[in-house]
């Protein structure tokens, strides 16, 4: 299937300069159509649609604000970046205001068109997948991914329908892979701020050098590499909501200012004096202890007491088993319709075990399995044999992998060793599969980026 290009609309009745966007933004793989004045523009943007439009503001015939206004009337999403001379940096200004995405003064840097460019799209793309989202809001997040019928979860939905009617702030905890993202959804999308932004933020996967400008946005030459300025995660969410997963990685000095946020509702951009105002709500989430963080710590008991308004623990699937059966079946359905299988069903036997199984890595493992299952089953029914040996053995796959076919003897055996090799292996596994990419490999272990940057110093991996 080909790629889609991004679209983009250049407007500018200088000639000279006209081309030389032509010619660099098809090297950067854009589709091109130049407009070499307002009038021109307007009937482009009759006939089709862009992803993105530059304009120039002062050009004969029809103004760029026109050409503003014709680009946001034909699709409210579409992204509008004015060039302007160092002189009309004020109608620059308005035209933001009138809903332009941002401004680029006369003469500009390649680098820095580039840059606002490539932003403007993900805003365009971002925009695009709210829309989606939207559409699909009553049948993926009115607690359908949450599934199952267990007295603990069945506590769960009833308090996430009481807090979804309010703009309280949320703590969520829970071992890895109990769901964590979903009940913030659930809590998000069937609320009051719907239809607002719902930003997803991974704490743990931002390098500590980055997340307060992720966060907060930074100015133009803050530090090296802020070649523009850049608006910050709570700012796109602003009015919405701003979802804080692995909160428990945050570093202190983060943490401070994260606090004024939630106390004053203000924050300064890096490298920037201004004050500047949101309205947000904050869901948070971790799978560490969070008292223990205090207690030793790692984090401000402030910070914890303004978080947990509202606190959801999710239950490990090993105290729901009930649910077992429901995930299962869920995830069969689900990974028959991805592979084009047609699996009938999980057997008694097969379905015994899974349930007897005690699930370390939570309703994420269970997934993870059954999709495994379905990608290499050839019939049509899943059969004990089609299961994966940990399932039978959990504790003496650990052994093997530890290089001792025998559980605990009278000898004793070596747990750091054993646990040791175990780690390493299923690292080795998850970069293999993750195609080197560090980043996604820690989250199919599910932990943050820094624990994984420090397993691969501890083993020699990095």
């Amino acid at each position: 299937m080909e790629e889609v290009k991004p679209k983009i609309l250049v407007v500018d009745d200088e000639e000279s300069l006209r081309e030389f966007l032509e010619i660099m933004l098809k090297r950067e793989g854009y589709d091109i159509t130049t407009a070499e004045n307002g009038e021109v523009a307007v009937k482009h943007l009759a006939k089709k649609s862009y992803d993105v439009v530059i304009t120039d503001l002062q050009m004969p015939k029809i103004h760029g604000m026109q050409v503003l206004a014709k680009a946001k009337e034909s699709d409210s999403e579409m992204v509008v970046i004015v060039i302007t001379a160092f002189g009309s940096t004020e109608s620059a200004v308005e035209a933001m205001k009138l809903g332009a995405y941002d401004y680029i003064t006369k003469p500009f840097k390649i680098d820095e068109i580039k840059l606002v460019i490539k932003k403007a799209l993900e805003r365009r793309i971002l925009s695009r997948e709210n829309v989606l989202l939207k559409k699909e809001l009553g049948k993926q997040y009115n607690f359908g991914n949450l599934i199952g019928s267990a007295p603990s979860m069945l506590k769960i939905y009833d308090l996430i329908g009481r807090v979804c009617e309010t703009k309280t702030n949320v703590l969520i905890t829970g071992e890895s892979g109990t769901g964590k993202e979903l009940v913030a959804k659930a809590v998000h999308y069937n609320g009051p701020l719907k239809d607002k932004p719902f930003v997803t933020v991974n704490c743990g996967a931002i390098p500590e050098n980055l997340i307060e400008s992720e966060l907060f946005g930074h100015k133009k030459g803050s530090f090296t590499g802020a070649i523009a300025d850049k608006m910050g995660l709570f700012e796109v969410a602003n009015g919405g909501t701003i979802f804080l997963d692995e909160i428990g990685d945050i570093p202190l000095q983060t943490q401070v200012k994260l606090l004024r946020v939630l106390q004053e509702k203000t924050f300064k951009r890096v490298g920037s004096t201004d004050d500047i105002t949101v309205n947000v709500r904050i869901i948070a989430a971790t799978n560490k202890d969070v008292m223990q963080e205090i207690g030793q710590g790692r984090f401000r008991e402030d910070l914890y007491y303004r978080l947990n308004v509202i606190h959801i623990q999710l239950p490990p699937l090993r105290e729901r088993k009930e649910d077992v059966t429901l995930l299962a079946q869920h995830f069969l359905e689900k990974y028959n319709k991805h592979l084009d299988k047609d699996i009938k069903k999980i057997s008694k036997e097969a379905m015994d075990a899974l349930i007897s199984y005690d699930y370390p890595g939570n309703v994420r493992e269970l997934e993870n399995i059954i999709e495994r299952t379905v990608s290499l089953e050839r019939g049509a029914a899943i059969l004990p044999e089609s299961l994966p040996p940990v399932i039978f053995h959990p504790a003496a796959g650990i052994a093997r992998r530890g290089g001792s076919e025998q559980m605990v003897t009278m000898d004793g055996v070596n747990l750091e060793e054993i646990v040791g090799n175990l780690e390493k292996e299923l690292i080795e596994k998850a970069l293999k599969k993750a195609g080197g990419v560090k980043k996604k490999a820690a989250k199919l272990l599910g932990i943050s980026f820094r624990s994984m940057r420090y397993r691969l110093e501890k083993y020699g991996m990095d």
